[in-house]
Parts: structure tokens; sequence; C-alpha cells
């Protein structure tokens, strides 16, 4: 009887910059993966290209995860059973590995000289190492380690036959030996490559699932084929499609910064919600059972399974981006709306008190971002400069012949309430509609170019009117008299 081993996934990304789209999307998967058959999700951080690392990129890894929601089990902060969870600091475990594999002749130290390999890369007629060092004799190879010689330790490849290894995505997928290179596993400086500390981190992590982009599906032989040279189990590969960004021409091509906004922290900067980002990454190559769109994390979680991964890649669709945070955005409580969008408030009015509970209303089932909101609310603060010619409105019927008398016999009734509220400006003005015989746009219209001095704008006459209050208000309609006499 097999014992089924507790799923274990990691994500294990290098300190390098911001948090790409694609990085983020592998570690939702690898999470989803996880947490969907009760395992646990790992954080690994792979800081062992030193060239490469940036400072405070840490500190990026552990706010995206946190705002995405994506919480480890395991990790440097937390700790766990399969420490250290820092790649520099298990540094001394990959060298004894290495020379264990040179004992049992899957691999080799290499003295090439730097020039060497740089002559050996002008060669266009070559097309990597010629394995130079693979066959040197005992005596060679004792003679060059007394004289001190720097040297890297390669992986001794199959130069015949074929590697065979199935992905759970792609299926069964075949590769000549040939076309293998023997890969660097630790360089000069003692340090592994990414590829050999993969392995051994994986395995010493007890990582059953890897998850990663499908680029990497040629390096899946050397990896098996050192899983097999040591005689430990083979994981579970999970390639995942590729992320696609729509041209300007209509074509496509893997999703870069000249698409838009690619990276996690940016797109929020843009004014999209963490929650509705993370829905829309886990649809970006994974399609549910059933239709749906709107997930939450725990849903995501109950719903996922490693099937509905698609081979095909996947189009990144900033107008579907900006759809689901809408849909986040309508679904608020309206406290909840009010609390997120208040730092957008206090941009345009400081520390003045406004009836904030109102702009929910005029904003929450029109609004596709929260840093739309000062661009949206400006004219409250302060009435832009306007032309006259904004009175003309043809659908509404208002022109300026008209406008100036409307506009006149509005502000005289709405002068003379004795409450100032939605429901007594409402009645005001349509009753005067009525009256006159007027469409209810021929009033509405001028009353809210003189309120708000702008066509487009976030609610309609009545609501602009109500929230202003009646000093400001009535100011504003006198001021859209005197224009239109002149």
């Amino acid at each position: 009887m097999s014992i089924i081993k507790k799923v274990r996934t990691r994500y294990a990304p290098s300190p390098t910059g911001f948090m790409h789209v694609g990085n983020l999307r592998t570690a939702l998967y690898e999470y989803l993966i996880a947490k969907s058959q009760g395992g646990a999700f790992v954080l690994r951080i792979e800081d062992t290209d030193r060239e490469r690392f940036v400072e405070g990129a840490v500190d990026v890894i552990y706010n995206t995860l946190k705002l995405a929601g994506l919480k480890h089990d395991e990790g440097p902060d937390i700790g766990g059973d399969y420490g250290p969870y820092v790649q520099s600091e298990r540094r001394d475990m990959y060298l004894p590995y290495a020379e264990k594999l040179i004992e049992s002749g899957h691999a080799y130290r290499c003295f090439c000289s730097k020039e060497r390999l740089e002559k050996l890369a002008e060669d266009s007629e070559f097309g990597g190492y010629d394995r130079h060092c693979r066959d040197l004799s005992r005596e060679e190879i004792d003679a060059k380690l007394k004289e001190g010689l720097p040297y890297v330790i390669r992986q001794k490849m199959p130069i015949e036959g074929k590697t065979t290894f199935t992905d759970a995505v792609f299926g069964e997928i075949t590769v000549d030996n040939s076309e293998l290179q023997d890969q660097i596993l630790i360089k000069t400086d003692g340090y592994p490559t990414y590829n050999f500390a993969n392995v051994i981190d994986d395995h010493t992590m007890g990582i059953t699932h890897v998850v990663r982009g499908s680029e990497y599906l040629s390096s899946t032989p050397k990896y098996n084929l050192l899983y097999d040279a040591f005689g430990w189990e083979i994981p579970t590969y999970v390639h995942l499609p590729l992320i696609m960004g729509k041209n300007e021409d209509g074509s496509v091509s893997k999703l870069s910064k000249r698409h838009g906004s690619t990276g996690f922290e940016d797109l929020i900067a843009d004014g999209y919600l963490p929650e509705a980002i993370i829905n829309y990454i886990a649809l970006l190559g994974w399609c549910p059972k059933d239709n749906r769109e709107i997930f939450t994390l725990k849903e995501l979680e109950q719903a996922f399974f490693i099937e509905g991964i698609s081979k095909s890649p996947a189009v990144f669709d900033y107008d579907k981006l900006l759809w689901f945070n809408a849909e986040y955005i309508k679904a608020m409580s309206e406290e909840e709306f009010t609390e997120r969008a208040m730092p957008y408030y206090r941009e345009v009015f400081g520390d003045r008190d406004m009836p904030f509970e109102k702009f929910a209303g005029i904003l929450q089932k029109r609004l596709e971002k929260f840093t739309d909101i000062p661009e949206k609310l400006r004219f409250f603060s302060e009435l832009p400069e306007y032309d006259k010619e904004i009175f003309v409105n043809k659908k509404s019927k208002s022109n300026l012949e008209n406008a100036p008398v409307n506009l006149k016999e509005a502000y005289d009734r709405l002068k003379a309430l004795p409450d100032w509220n939605a429901d007594a400006i409402h009645d005001c003005l349509i009753n005067m509609a009525v009256e006159k015989e007027l469409k209810n746009g021929t009033v509405m219209w001028p009353v809210r170019i003189a309120a708000a001095g702008q066509t487009v704008t976030a609610g309609g006459a009545i609501e602009i009117l109500d929230i202003l209050g009646r000093e400001e208000a009535l100011r504003r309609l006198e001021l859209g008299i005197e224009k239109l006499a002149k």
C-alpha cells in the first residue's frame, strides 16, 4: 500500500526587483495547488545570484504576498522544519552533493579559463561548451588541483539516447540527449547555479509539485537526470502557459512594460485592487469547471484543479482587468467603499468636512478605479472655468436661448425651498418641468452645467446640488446666469 505524500509547493523568487504578474501568477498557482489539496505553501528566497541582487527586493516579495493574501506556511520569516529558507544560508550544503555526483560519474570538474570559454562563445559554428574537461585523467585532475587552478563542477549529460518526462499540463515530452549541454552545477565562487540549487532545495524540502513557466520546459530533462543520479523521486511538474500582451497592431507578444504596467505594485499604484488582480490572474491560463468569473481567494482554493490549466498562452487584457476592478468596487459595502476612497477624497478636499457618505451614491456604481476619484470630484472643490457653449445639448433640447430662462426659473424655485435635500431638490425641478411642459433634461442640463462647470460629471444635477449645499449651489447657479447673460 503506497503512502500518499502531503502536497508541498514552493514559491522561490529571486530578490532582483519588482514582482511581475507572471511571477505572481506562478506564486498564486503554487498556493492554490497546495491549498486545494490540503498541502503546504513554502516561501524560499533564492539569492545566490549576487550580481542581480537588488536592495529592498526581499521586502517587495513579502509585501506582495501579503497584499495578495498568499500566506505561506513556511519561510524565512516564520521558519519551519525544512530551513534555512534563504538559499545563501544553505550554501554549505550544495558542494557535498556535487562532489557525490563526481564520485558516481555524473559530474566532473572543469578547469577551462574564462578566456577559453569566451573564445568558444565567439565561435558561431559551435553551440556551447565542448566538454573539453569531461574526460580528464585522474592524474591531470590532481595536477590542476595541486596548481590551485579555479574550476567549476559540470553535470555530465548523456550524449546518446533520449530523456522523457511527463508534465501535468503539457503531457509527455521527449528530448534528444544530444541537445543537452553539460551545465554548470557549482560556480568558481562555490555558489551553486540556479538549476542545481533548485533540485537540491526542492528535494531536501520535500517539495512534491514544481510549478513554473513553460519557458523552463527545456530545462526539465536536466533536472530529472540529477534526480535520477541521486536516486531521488522526481516531483510532479506543472508548467504554466506564457502570458502575452496585446500589441498596437493587434498581434500579441510576451507581456512586457511596453504593454502597460506589468508589476503588481505598479498595477496597485494605477488603482487596481489586489483582490481584483488576483482574481483576474487566476483566470490567465486556468479555466474553472463552470463559466464563473468572480472568485474570492478562499473560493479559488476550493475550486482550483490542475487539469484546468491550459497549454495555450494567455493574453493579459487590461480592459478585462478594469472590468474585474469595477465589479469588486460595486460589490463593496458603503462603509468599505468610503474607507477605501477616503485617501482620494482627502487629496481633493484636504481636511474640509464634506458629506462623504453621499459620494458613494454617485461614484460606486460608475467607478472603475479609486485613483479616478480626484478627477471625478475636483469640480466639487472648485468650479472650473467653462465656456457658455456647453449649455447647448441637442438631446436635452437645451440651447443658448432657453438655457438662461430655464436656469433662472430653476434658481428662483430652488432658492425658495424651505429644506435643502435630494428629495426636495428632485421634486422642485421635476415639478418645474411638468408645469412648464419641458423635458426633464431641458431643466436639468443647464442646472448641472452651472453647478459643475463641465459636461461629464459624477452624479446628476440633483445629487450635485445636494452635495454642494444650499449656499455654494445657489452661488454657482448665479454665476451660470451671469455667464449666459453676456
